[in-house]
Formats: C-alpha cells, structure tokens, sequence
C-alpha cells in the first residue's frame, strides 16, 4: 500500500507530516511501493485524478476544490474519515465519517521538545515564500519567520515552544491547535486556500477568526487582486516584482505587513476547546485501529501504541 500526499517543487509541513507521522503509528512494513492500494493521508487530496484501478484508503483527508469531485462511490474508495463536515457533504458520505484532519494524530506521539526563547512566530504559506518577502517583514516586526519548507520536527519545536503563533498555513493552526499553542489565522493572500479551513475547523465545532493579512510584496498584492492566478511567481508580473523598478513598492509592501504582523501579535489568539480535541483525538485512533485490524494485521497492531505518549 503506498502512501499518497502532495509533493510541490518544495517540501511543505502539512505535506510533509504524512512521512513524519505515519511511520509512527502504523505498524512496520503497513506501507510500500505498490500502487494498486493507495493510502491517503493529511492534506486537501480528494482529487479526481486517482486511478480508476487502485484501491484507495482515506485517512483523514480533504476535499478543497483543487480538483473536479471525485466518484467515491464507484467502488474502489475506502472512506475511514476525511476532514471535515464540508467535505463529507460535498463527497455524500455519511457525517459521522467527517472525524477531523489526520494531523490531530500527533497528540498521540512522543514529540520533539518545545523551541527554547520563542515568543511569537508567523507561518505563511508555503507559496507565500515565493512570491512575498516575509523573512524581511518577520525581521523588522521583531516575529520569528516558521518556515513550512523546514524540517517537519523543527517546525513542530517552534509550534510547541511558542506562545502564540500567527498563521496563513491551515496546517500551522491545526497542528497548533492539537498541541494546544494559541494561535492567530490569517487570510490566505490567494483567495483559493480559505474555504478549507472551515472543513477542518467544523469538526471541532469551533468557528475561525480570520484576520486580513496584508502583502509583503508587488507579486501577493497582484495574486490578491486576481484571485490567485496561477504563473504570477515565474511569469511577467514575477519578473516584474523582483526587478529594480519594483523595489520602491517592495519596502513599502514589507513595511505595512510587518506592522500589521505586530497589530496581530497583540490580537487575542483562540483554541477550540480541549475537550472537542481530545474527542476527536479518541475517535481518529479508533478509526486507525479499526483499519489496521480490518487488514488482517492484528498481530501487529501493538506497534501503534509503541510511540505513543500520554495526550497533552
């Protein structure tokens, strides 16, 4: 069975979490290279590209309109629990199936300690790092930049050891939410990454405060504008942005997003509550379980409580 997640031109947290945490909690050898079964895992990975021959096994995934809907329904779609209520109704599974994302997992490991001296951090997302200069306006906001191309566990320290973080990555507040680090959303600059936070946030029964999050640089003010018109990176709008003639509107793009990162440091962070995590929590390792023993395993099935460590 092989395991499925998105892999961009970079490494991306959310992403990256299913080679970090899968290996944890299912039992050795569960997954390997063979692509008539499909395991698919954390992330907005609902699409209708799948082959129509592979099985496929859904483990806390999402739909987020990336893609057409994909036929669930044709027989060849395992659906153990996807993310959220939205996704549930958009795919006509039964509700109870809308469990919460996959990532609320890692309550269940032995994690890496908390980052020392981290006060407030800003996770942008991944394409935001692309297209905007946020390492600038982290450094004159006085924020620490969490990069979502890092290393998964280094970004997961810096998650724990904040006291609060700001986020335009969906996977930032997840994961933040799950360890129980206080957190501050932020629109996503490109129209198209907002409707999902509503899927996941849904089967918390916890409603999202977004704030606005304003560009860092010529190139996002552009992919706000248009609705996050792909090729504005790499084509003449890109170009355009990181050229000389740019570089006026550039500071002055930085400048206003760095004081609005120290308006939204002050703001007051939310959680959902302690009780719908720990709910949910409970009934994605059950699911787990009951997947594991579904596939004959249950020789092995002691292997997932090997790395696990008392919830927080």
């Amino acid at each position: 069975m092989k395991l499925v997640y998105f892999r961009g031109h970079v490494p991306n947290f959310g992403d990256e979490l299913n080679t970090y945490m899968w290996q944890h909690l299912l039992p050795a050898n569960f997954l390997d290279e063979d692509e008539s079964e499909l395991f698919i895992g954390i992330g907005s990975i609902l699409w209708d590209t799948f082959p129509r021959t592979a099985r496929k096994y859904v483990m806390g995934s999402g739909y987020a309109g990336y893609t057409g809907l994909p036929d669930v329904h044709d027989g060849t779609w395992d659906i153990v629990f996807v993310r959220g209520p939205q996704t549930a109704r958009l795919l006509g599974i039964a509700p109870e199936k809308a469990i919460c994302d996959s990532a609320v997992l890692l309550r269940a490991l032995q994690l890496p300690a908390p980052a020392p001296a981290f006060d407030v951090g800003f996770m942008p997302h991944f394409e935001s790092l692309d297209r905007g200069l946020w390492e600038e306006a982290c450094k004159l906001a006085g924020i620490s930049l969490i990069d979502p191309r890092d290393d998964v566990e280094k970004v997961i320290s810096q998650i724990r050891g904040a006291r609060m973080i700001i986020t335009e990555a969906m996977h930032g507040a997840i994961v933040a939410d799950a360890l129980r680090t206080p957190w501050v959303a932020v629109k996503p600059i490109n129209p198209s990454h907002r409707a999902k936070w509503q899927d996941w946030s849904g089967a918390l029964s916890h409603e999202v405060r977004f704030s606005d999050l304003l560009p860092s640089s010529l190139v996002e003010f552009y992919i706000g504008m248009t609705g996050g018109r792909r090729g504005a990176a790499n084509g003449r709008v890109g170009r355009l942005g990181r050229s000389a003639l740019a570089r006026p509107l550039n500071k002055l793009f930085t400048h206003r997003a760095a004081a609005h990162l120290q308006r939204m440091a002050r703001t007051e962070p939310q959680l959902s509550r302690d009780e719908h995590v720990s709910g949910v929590t409970e009934r994605a390792l059950a699911a787990l379980d009951g997947f594991v023993r579904s596939r004959q395993l249950s020789s092995t099935s002691l292997h997932l409580e090997r790395a696990r460590a008392p919830y927080r």
